[in-house]
């Protein structure tokens, strides 16, 4: 290969940072910042790197194999596809449809052909049991954007670059590099709503890198958002306060949301969060005086038994104070391609159940939280074969030791990865597809999610491996496949994402091309976030419902649970995860750039707690839950609320049978051992990561 240089979007988080590649005789040989790139600016993350990492990785698996008593062997992909497809339809022969079921993970999202194409194969399997990483992570934003707007990803994004007051709840977007609010350089971004005059609010029980960088912060007990938020809308009715600008015009169920929230005074509900009424009346009054201003809430509200409520709440709070849909507040976007705007308005919400507990489905999956158990509970539509594609639910998914034991019982496993990871070493067969530099790619998902309208398409850098399958290729044939009354591909066509990309930018509102992306390698910057309600709006009568009635009823699980504790006899804790910028995820630890350094897998604790355990700094603890025991070394900080500790998500690589050399050697352990699959938001089945109560022992 000749040396070049090559623009391409990052997709290894959401801020979708624009990349310049250095490439010499083949090989790379720099990643910097694409300073031409409108949406990034020249901004890069440390993760970057790993795109050449993973590209390199020896681990990473480029043809199928199959496990077999003598390990795992090399397989042909007309063999793969034949027996994949022969014991799928054996399977639900014998059993049921519901038999045979699927987990997508969190990189499916990130990559254009599994994005456009994996629903393809799911639809062909014509089963209920369909599972994926939104139901431990986001679903209560999607919930309550179809509740309050009519569409569950019409999710307001912070007009970042415009405010001048900004809450951040639960969220620490200088680690995550964003989320449900695709930014890049955020740190940068934050810095200027200081620098002209604003305020950076953040409210979390640790004292997250964000926070350390903010105006100020607020400790908060694990789970107890949902009063806050109704505390602050309390005093907004209470103080007069409430304006809701334009909104009025299309806006039902003030007052309803008015009477819910008068007896959640601050007085009444500060014990319960641990903030002062003082500071929750500082905090409102802060920000209704401030020009403009946003309320963001992300995982850690999310994640929680009230999450649902919670995400209600705070897009309530944008309304009520006029900051939706204006600039420097609570904005929409208008992507290039609008996936949206061919929604539909049916029910998307507890048209079935699961099996074992009940828990509703959304948007066509089940909670991810019955995933174990329904593998487990002998009886009709038992999940026999699973498929997953992109995901680790092991280390990713609550009690990933239950998890560990279904996964051993089931009759047939496919994985289409490229690792042979915690959860993919229990497969029969292993499909991996071309990635990173070896595929073309655009944001569908991010650009609808981002802090300015761009669109940007990247060219693959290399070719795929000889033999080997992009992604779209074989989601199609499995799909084809699927829906033959043979095993055979005779007649198959594969049809490359890059021909529904075009037709959706030309139809999109821009009636933009892939010729003209292809002409404008850097992106196409389509301007800031515009006002757009009520058009945008996809409720029935084109208006805000600020009072969902599913929600309203929640009100009354809430209300029961003010004054109790999380906490059980024996287990003094809350425990809370956290993530750090390079190594965020579980799929990025087996980058040597990314994992090098000190330690990141420690349980962080108060001094104040160390000092009443008589825990010494740098000492290992042992922590219990109701579903297991772990061991790890401590970090005592006062960056910790008293009472809570907090472990890093993704680690854990020491279970047998897993092939990632450099993550092996950074261990550690994983905190979905100790999260509970029974302690859930009860509405939609959402995990409730951050309500988890142990017990911390010295060992």
């Amino acid at each position: 290969m000749e040396n070049l240089t090559h623009f391409r979007t990052c997709n290894l988080c959401e801020a979708m940072c624009g990349l310049e590649i250095k490439v010499e005789n083949g090989v790379v040989i720099k990643i910097e910042g694409d300073k031409n790139d409108p949406f990034s600016r020249g901004h890069i993350c440390p993760k970057a790197v790993a795109l050449k990492d993973i590209y390199e990785d020896p681990n990473r698996l480029k043809l199928p194999v199959k496990r077999t008593e003598n390990g795992w062997q090399q397989i042909s992909w007309e063999a793969a596809f034949e027996e994949v497809v022969s014991k799928i339809k054996e399977i639900q022969s014998k059993n049921s449809k519901n038999a045979v079921a699927m987990y997508q993970g969190n990189p499916s999202i990130h990559n254009l052909g599994t994005t456009m194409n994996s629903p393809l194969f799911a639809k062909s399997l014509h089963t209920k049991s369909l599972f994926s990483a939104t139901s431990a992570d986001q679903l209560p934003h999607h919930f309550a954007a179809w509740q309050m707007f009519g569409h569950p990803m019409l999710m307001p994004i912070p007009d970042i670059d415009f405010t001048d007051y900004m809450l951040i709840i639960g969220g620490n977007p200088i680690a995550s590099n964003g989320s449900i609010m695709s930014v890049p350089d955020v740190a940068n971004r934050l810095k200027a709503i200081q620098k002209r005059g604003g305020k950076v609010v953040v409210i979390d029980p640790r004292l997250t890198e964000t926070a350390a960088k903010a105006d100020q912060h607020f400790f908060i007990r694990p789970g107890t958002d949902a009063f806050l938020l109704l505390a602050i809308i309390q005093t907004l009715f209470a103080e007069n306060l409430v304006n809701l600008s334009r909104l009025s015009d299309f806006t039902d169920g003030v007052e309803l949301l008015k009477t819910i929230s008068s007896e959640f005074t601050p007085e009444k509900i500060e014990k319960q969060t641990g903030i002062s009424a003082e500071n929750i009346r500082q905090l409102t009054h802060d920000f209704v005086n401030a020009k403009t201003a946003v309320c963001y809430g992300r995982v850690g509200v999310s994640v929680q038994t009230f999450g649902s409520i919670a995400q209600w709440l705070i897009n309530a709070i944008n309304v009520l104070t006029g900051n939706l849909d204006r600039t420097g507040g609570a904005m929409f976007t208008a992507p290039a391609v609008d996936f949206l705007a061919r929604a539909k308005t049916d029910n998307r919400f507890n048209r079935w159940q699961s099996r074992v507990r009940g828990l509703p489905e959304f948007l066509g999956e089940l909670p991810v939280a019955t995933l174990a158990e329904e593998i487990l509970t002998e009886g009709e539509n038992q999940i026999k074969c699973l498929i997953t594609s992109c995901g680790n639910p092991i280390l990713s998914t609550p009690n990933g030791g239950q998890l560990d034991k279904a996964f051993e019982t089931l009759e047939y496993m496919v994985a289409i990865d490229i690792y042979i990871n915690e959860s993919t070493k229990y497969a029969n067969i292993i499909l991996p597809p071309a990635t990173g530099l070896e595929v073309p790619h655009y944001d569908m998902t991010f650009h609808v999610l981002a802090v300015r309208n761009t669109a940007k398409f990247s060219e693959a850098l290399f070719p795929k491996t000889e033999g080997a399958k992009y992604d779209w290729e074989i989601y199609q044939e499995l799909a084809y496949r699927m829906n033959q009354p043979n095993l055979s591909n005779e007649g198959f066509v594969s049809e490359a994402p890059e021909i529904k990309l075009d037709l959706g930018l030309q139809f999109g509102p821009y009636g933009l091309s892939l010729q003209k992306l292809r002409e404008n390698p850097h992106g196409i910057d389509l301007g800031a976030l515009k006002s757009c309600l009520p058009n945008r709006l996809f409720t029935s009568e084109k208006r805000i419902n600020l009072a969902p009635e599913i929600l309203v009823k929640d009100i009354e699980r809430l209300r029961k649970s003010l004054n109790m504790s999380d906490l059980q006899n024996g287990f003094e804790f809350l425990l809370i995860g956290r993530r750090h910028l390079r190594d965020n995820n579980s799929w990025m630890h087996n980058s040597e750039r990314l994992v090098k350094g000190r330690n990141r897998c420690t349980l962080m604790i108060h001094s104040e707690d160390a000092k009443k355990l008589s825990l010494e700094a740098n000492s290992s603890v042992k922590v219990t839950s109701r579903v297991g025991t772990i061991e790890l070394p401590i970090e005592i900080t006062d960056h910790m609320m008293q009472g809570v500790v907090s472990m890093p998500h993704g680690y854990g690589h020491a279970r047998k049978g897993v092939q990632l050399d450099i993550a092996i050697q950074h261990a550690g352990v994983s905190i979905n051992d100790l999260t509970d699959e029974l302690v859930l938001d009860e509405l939609t089945g959402n995990a409730a990561f951050n309500n988890v109560a142990v017990k911390v022992e010295r060992i």
